[in-house]
């Protein structure tokens, strides 16, 4: 297994530098990951870095809260797309889930969808703010909005990934959806139980530890 082709190499944090991004960039390259995912306002940087690479670019939509108007969300990843985005990850609206709102959270990801083309679009259902009857709504919404990917946190709210909510979103999808684990590996130990448990993408600020067989303390 090619653990590194797993990763979404990812930094998110607002106060990002250029210089930071840059040593992203330098990181997915040297280590072949996935993707790397960063804030909206870098891709286009991002895109030129990696334009003879296979490494690609991902970006974040609607993001953390997931509380921004369908309309804005699809304007931001047509935007993201032009500026050479290749996967875009998307926050659904939670309180609309939570309130039972079905057709708005499914519409949201459906205008998401619809904009992105041929773009590889992930959802965004934060786990940790959901009861497990509301994480295998969610999934469904997603799947039936003709998402790729459901995934499981932003990293910005109380907890990321784990081993049951993977299982169940993975049980909920079914075999042939993306499941990305988000949050939470922080070693090459953590990384594999996640796949094991169903996922196909491990976003992770801690990518290079993991493929070093150490043990990083802070992922996003």
């Amino acid at each position: 297994m090619n653990l590194n082709h797993y990763i979404d190499h990812t930094l998110l944090k607002p106060e990002s530098t250029q210089d930071q991004i840059k040593s992203l960039i330098e990181e997915a390259k040297a280590y072949e990951f996935a993707s790397v995912c960063l804030n909206p306002t870098w891709v286009a940087y991002a895109a030129k870095e990696l334009e003879e690479s296979p490494v690609k670019v991902c970006t974040v939509i609607g993001f953390p809260l997931g509380a921004t108007t369908s309309d804005v969300k699809a304007f931001e990843t047509k935007t993201a797309i032009a500026n050479g985005a290749d996967e875009v990850d998307m926050v659904i609206n939670i309180g609309a889930l939570k309130s039972g709102q079905t057709d708005l959270v499914r519409e949201d990801i459906q205008a998401v969808v619809d904009a992105s083309g041929d773009k590889l679009v992930k959802v965004i259902i934060e786990t940790c703010l959901l009861t497990d009857d509301e994480k295998v709504l969610a999934c469904q919404l997603a799947k039936e909005a003709g998402a790729d990917f459901v995934k499981t946190s932003t990293g910005f709210s109380t907890a990321g990934a784990n081993v049951a909510d993977l299982k169940l979103m993975r049980q909920t999808v079914g075999p042939d959806m993306g499941v990305k684990a988000a949050g939470g590996a922080r070693s090459y130990e953590d990384a594999l139980a996640f796949i094991e448990a169903g996922a196909t993408r491990i976003g992770t600020s801690a990518g290079v530890a993991i493929m070093k067989g150490q043990v990083n303390d802070t992922d996003y």
